[in-house]
């Protein structure tokens, strides 16, 4: 008997609007054992020959920002069971990291960012597609709290960085990629209803993968004893 594939989730909404306290949640009921989590913005595309001051120009919130084929091609294998070398990256010198980081497959594979319900070969490989929503306001001071504390940036460049390319692309990109979600989770993390909605569909997916990988391994027992019948018999 063949076992069920990894459940494949896509989290995707505006900055700050609880993505990642989603995640984590959905890692807290499966146990981080069974999920595969990976970020969007790991995926930012290498630019080594572009000089610092230039890249921290870079519209970092439009599609062309992420290595979207590499992306893809991550999520099929890990979709499949295999393990990738998931790229990282160097927020505080913009551009993509030397190291990569060994990530298997799991039962759930949870892809998450900003834009990760706009590409359409994207969502095609998503089981479930989530849209977290947060009031702007709300999204800008997380993102602001979350770029100074983590991330090495100053105050005012995370103010300039969000007028000029943050929330224009929010509304251009991220707000429109709504529609092609199956669940909207307004308030982020801080809507318990809808995040036990998500546990629920997370812990029935690890119930049927448990009862698959009973059924195989009762299989060749069953087997057995059925040849052993016969043979007795004969």
């Amino acid at each position: 008997m063949s076992l069920p594939p990894p459940l494949v989730i896509g989290l995707a909404g505006g900055t700050g609007s609880g993505k990642t306290t989603v995640a984590e949640a959905l890692v807290q009921t499966a146990g981080p054992d069974q999920v595969a989590l990976v970020p969007l913005d790991a995926y930012y595309r290498a630019q080594p020959q572009v000089p610092f001051e230039a890249r921290q120009r870079t519209n970092y919130d439009e599609p062309g920002a992420f290595d979207f084929e590499l992306l893809r091609s991550h999520v099929e294998a890990l979709s499949r069971g295999a393990t990738v070398e998931r790229p990282v990256y160097d927020f505080s010198r913009h551009d993509r990291s030397r190291e990569t980081l060994r990530l298997a497959s799991a039962a759930i594979v949870i892809v998450e960012g900003i834009l990760v319900l706009h590409d359409p070969a994207l969502r095609a490989r998503l089981a479930l597609k989530v849209f977290v929503d947060a009031p702007p306001d709300e999204r800008f001071i997380r993102r602001l709290e979350r770029d100074v504390r983590e991330r090495g940036r100053t105050a005012e460049s995370v103010i300039e960085q969000y007028r000029r390319t943050v929330k224009p692309m929010h509304d251009l990109f991220v707000e429109p990629s709504k529609q092609h979600a199956d669940l909207i989770v307004p308030e982020g993390g801080a809507n318990r209803v809808a995040l036990d909605v998500l546990r629920a569909y997370a812990t029935r997916h690890l119930s049927e993968l448990a009862r698959a990988r009973a059924a195989s391994a009762a299989a060749p027992e069953a087997a057995a004893a059925e040849r052993a019948i016969v043979e007795t018999r004969e």
